[in-house]
């Protein structure tokens, strides 16, 4: 690159790489880089920027998932002029990166591509631990209930959640989204052995709406809020009206769907 280069061909030389991630997110205050570290994209784009030798390249996610929430399938991309290909940045960034993130696939995308604005729809799970006795092992990947619930009454409540709804009941203050209103397209229950799994898609989510959700439905199951209330409790637009918010630990982002590009082998 000479320094008489127009932008323009300096912008078509850079290519576009889209990264399949996993980590969890215990250890980390979040995805999005902050005064309070480490975060998963700074620790990414430390690793990112010793590989390419870009001082300025940022990476950019499919969304932002808070403190000690988990990612089996994170989406990012980023555009670099270094000539690596795909597979050496995969093997790169694993042998840079700490323990608690793995690159699962590389590969380059469109140019116009982008992780977070292209996102056709997103999977998120929910783990519960139904049990009086807590777990070690779980302890960072489930929100311990140490007493009954009414599953039947909660999947009562969820299919009235389901469908386009004004999630403004389940939208935590500073919230940056212009509409509250998404696609619920599934909400579903799974039970194995002593968790319960929730799992949620949309074609979009609000800030800690997963949270939110699972902490009213966890409280319907406990007898504080009816079963019956959810379509009233939408209508009033009111988070105050919602039941409380779950813990982070519980939380994993599953997939992200896009139309550009092929799922990742091995996603849900």
């Amino acid at each position: 690159m000479t320094r008489s280069e127009d932008p323009g061909v300096q912008e078509a030389r850079r290519r576009n790489i889209a990264l399949l991630l996993e980590y969890d997110g215990s250890t980390f205050h979040g995805w999005q880089v902050q005064p309070i570290s480490p975060t998963i994209q700074e620790v990414l784009q430390l690793a990112l920027r010793k590989m390419t030798g870009d001082p300025s390249l940022t990476v950019k996610g499919s969304g932002r998932t808070d403190a000690g929430v988990h990612a089996l399938g994170q989406v990012a991309n980023f555009r670099t002029a270094c000539p690596l290909p795909a597979d050496t940045f995969l093997r790169g960034l694993n042998s840079l990166l700490p323990a608690g993130i793995a690159v699962l696939s590389a590969q380059e995308v469109p140019a116009a591509f982008d992780a977070q604005y292209d996102a056709h729809s997103k999977l998120y799970r929910y783990r519960l631990l139904l049990r009086r006795p807590r777990s070690p092992l779980l302890a960072s990947q489930a929100w311990h209930i140490p007493y009954p619930l009414r599953r039947t009454a909660m999947q009562r409540a969820a299919r009235d959640l389901a469908g386009e709804r004004d999630f403004s009941s389940f939208r935590s203050s500073g919230c940056a989204a212009r509409s509250p209103v998404r696609l619920l397209s599934r909400i579903e229950f799974r039970r194995r052995g002593d968790t319960l799994d929730l799992e949620l898609e949309a074609n979009g989510f609000l800030r800690h709406m997963v949270r939110n959700i699972v902490g009213t439905l966890v409280d319907v199951g406990r007898g504080k809020i009816p079963s019956d209330s959810m379509p009233e409790l939408l209508a009033s637009r009111d988070r105050a009206r919602a039941g409380r918010k779950a813990q982070p630990q519980g939380l994993f982002l599953v997939s992200v769907r896009y139309l550009e590009i092929p799922p990742w082998p091995g996603q849900p």
